[in-house]
């Protein structure tokens, strides 16, 4: 039995989850039409080109969680599950997942973007274990804030690593699948680094290093 790793956005699903949840906000008109656009646009943008301030993309990101019920972010959340997320899960993304599972490895989703969001799809996909920015709660709302290392780039690794002293687990026999750059740190400590319809940049480090490549896509 061994951990087997994946990213989310864009490895599991055929899209980014953060940035869907941004645009269903602006369907619901939850959050200013014009400016939340641009910076949910830009940030995407800079996470793809490797340029993303994590602190500066929270802030704007966990903002609406401040502004509004926990009711409310539930109802929208189921229906952003069903129209956002549920087109959008890869059925070969499944079935690996289902391959690990059955081979008795543990599954654990790494992901940079936010507890709230990604919740359910890991619950959803069957992975009980799940890595995410974890949003602060106070009173039972949400403060607009994140606790502790935000899971992102090398972050991702420190996470890891506390997760696995706490679970008295190790990397031998490990697997991370991925499709972004921004994942090099984390796809570099495990015995099986896999390239998930990478991006230029991990494709280009990919085939250097002799890393699988594989597409959930075809």
């Amino acid at each position: 039995m061994s951990l087997a790793i994946f990213d989310l956005d864009n490895t599991l699903l055929s899209t980014d989850s953060d940035h869907a949840w941004g645009e269903f906000l602006l369907e619901q008109g939850a959050v200013d039409p014009v400016a939340y656009r641009e910076a949910n646009d830009r940030f995407l943008a800079d996470y793809e080109a490797g340029t993303l301030d994590i602190q500066a993309f929270l802030k704007v990101a966990l903002r609406p969680l401040t502004e509004h019920s926990p009711e409310q972010l539930a109802a929208w959340h189921q229906q952003f599950m069903a129209s956002k997320i549920e087109p959008h899960i890869l059925q070969k993304g499944e079935e690996l997942v289902a391959r690990h599972r059955t081979r008795g490895d543990t599954l654990l989703i790494v992901t940079a973007t936010n507890r709230f969001v990604t919740g359910p799809i890991a619950e959803r996909l069957g992975i009980d274990e799940l890595i995410a920015v974890e949003p602060e709660v106070a009173d039972g709302r949400y403060t607009g804030r994140a606790t502790g290392i935000p899971s992102f780039r090398e972050g991702k690794v420190q996470r890891l690593e506390a997760w696995l002293a706490d679970k008295e687990l190790t990397l031998d026999g490990s697997w991370f699948y991925s499709d972004s750059h921004n994942d090099l740190a984390l796809l570099e400590q495990v015995d099986h680094p896999v390239a998930v319809d990478p991006d230029p940049s991990l494709r280009e480090v990919a085939d250097a290093r002799g890393w699988k490549i594989i597409s959930l896509r075809d």
